[in-house]
């Protein structure tokens, strides 16, 4: 039992921290420390609380699944996780919240592929697969686990809205107004238009997500995405 609750300890320890310093503390810490010093601290923070969650992952006992898993639920899973993959390979391309990204200073790009789903298919993507993961495999430590790293991706989106308002008052507004934070909600009220997405986000998303499945087997233990169903 305890060791069941040190990994809820590790997860509130590592969603956490990653809030409080990206957002209420990270300005006076800047501040204080300087840019450089302050990234050093949030990275060391970050490590320090991931290697912690995954050991207390390791080490907790595998309690009873809370419901019955069956080929219906994978395969809600594996069309899931694919959608996923080629939203996180398409967020790589012309990203506006990426510091380099391809907002002009002045304007905000118009909403294509990915982008025309929602505005963070990135953080999406890894909700999505946290999802997932708590789908076919509902066993305690896997639904905190999992559970954490979808809160964080969610939460997150929504607070990096926050501050690109403030960071970017003219572009950000902009961006939002034709993009969603939901997916497909700005395609349904008539904000975007679904395509536009090229080559490299579904051939990308496919590659990633067939490696990312057919890996599964060997790190995991059980085979997972269409390999549950073609013997390798």
């Amino acid at each position: 039992m305890e060791r069941s609750a040190m990994v809820l300890c590790a997860a509130v320890a590592f969603v956490g921290s990653h809030f409080l310093l990206s957002h209420p503390l990270r300005r006076p810490l800047a501040a204080k420390l300087g840019e450089p010093a302050f990234l050093g601290v949030y990275s060391l923070v970050a490590a320090l609380t991931l290697v912690w969650l995954v050991l207390a992952y390791r080490r907790a006992p595998l309690t009873l699944p809370l419901w019955p898993v069956g080929d219906g639920l994978w395969l809600i899973a594996t069309v899931l996780t694919l959608v996923a993959s080629v939203l996180l390979v398409g967020s790589f391309v012309r990203n506006p919240a990426f510091p380099t990204g391809g907002a002009a200073a002045t304007a905000a790009p118009a909403a294509r592929g990915v982008f025309a789903v929602t505005r963070h298919p990135m953080m999406w993507a890894f909700a999505i697969w946290g999802m997932c993961h708590v789908l076919i495999y509902p066993v305690a430590k896997n639904i905190v686990l999992a559970g954490a790293i979808a809160l964080l991706a969610l939460v997150g989106a929504a607070l990096q809205d926050m501050k690109k308002r403030q960071l970017q008052p003219t572009v950000w507004p902009a961006w939002e107004a034709q993009t969603s934070y939901w997916p497909f909600a700005a395609i349904a009220q008539g904000r975007a238009r679904l395509g536009g997405f090229g080559a490299l986000a579904p051939l990308g998303g496919l590659l990633l997500w067939l490696v990312a499945t057919w890996a599964h087997a060997p790190l995991s233990g059980f085979a997972a995405g269409i390999w549950r169903w073609i013997p390798i």
